[in-house]
C-alpha cells in the first residue's frame, strides 16, 4: 500500500481534476462515487467486532474475506475438538493480522476510494473522447 502521504496527495490530484470538469460531469462523478464510496468506520468495525474478515467483503475482496472466514471458522472448529491449544493458536493468528487492518483501516479505505474515483474520473474522460 501507498504511504500516507501519497494516498493525500493522490486524493487531492483527483479532487483538482474534478473541479476542472463541467458542471454536468461534475455532477455525474459526485453521483457515481457517492454510490460506491466506502467509509472508514464501517470497515473499522466490520474489524473490530468480527475478525472473520467481513471487513474484506466490505471492499468486495471476495477470495481474500472467504480465506479469512473459512480460517477463522477452522480455529473456531478445531476448539471444540481435542485440537482446541491449536484453535486457540489459530484464532490468535488472524486476530493479529487483522489488527494491523484495523489500526490501518482510515488509510485502506483512502486507498481504495482514491482508486474509486479514479475508476470514475476516467469514465468520465472516456465518454467524453468517445463522444469528440
Amino acid at each position: 500500500m501507498k504511504t500516507k502521504e501519497a494516498l493525500l496527495e493522490d486524493e487531492e490530484r483527483i479532487r483538482r481534476l474534478v473541479r476542472e470538469l463541467p458542471d454536468e460531469q461534475r455532477l455525474w462523478f459526485f453521483k457515481q462515487t457517492g454510490q460506491r464510496l466506502k467509509d472508514p468506520d464501517t470497515y473499522a468495525t466490520l474489524n473490530y467486532l468480527f475478525i472473520a474478515g467481513l471487513h474484506h467483503f466490505y471492499l468486495r475482496k471476495w477470495v481474500r474475506g472467504s480465506i479469512n472466514l473459512s480460517i477463522f471458522l477452522f480455529g473456531v472448529m478445531l476448539l471444540f475438538t481435542g485440537l482446541a491449544v491449536l484453535g486457540v493458536i489459530v484464532l490468535i493468528v488472524i486476530t493479529l493480522v487483522e489488527l494491523n487492518a484495523l489500526f490501518k483501516s482510515q488509510w485502506v479505505i483512502l486507498d481504495y476510494n482514491n482508486r474509486v474515483m479514479e475508476s470514475v474520473y476516467r469514465e468520465i474522460i472516456e465518454d467524453r473522447n468517445r463522444s469528440v
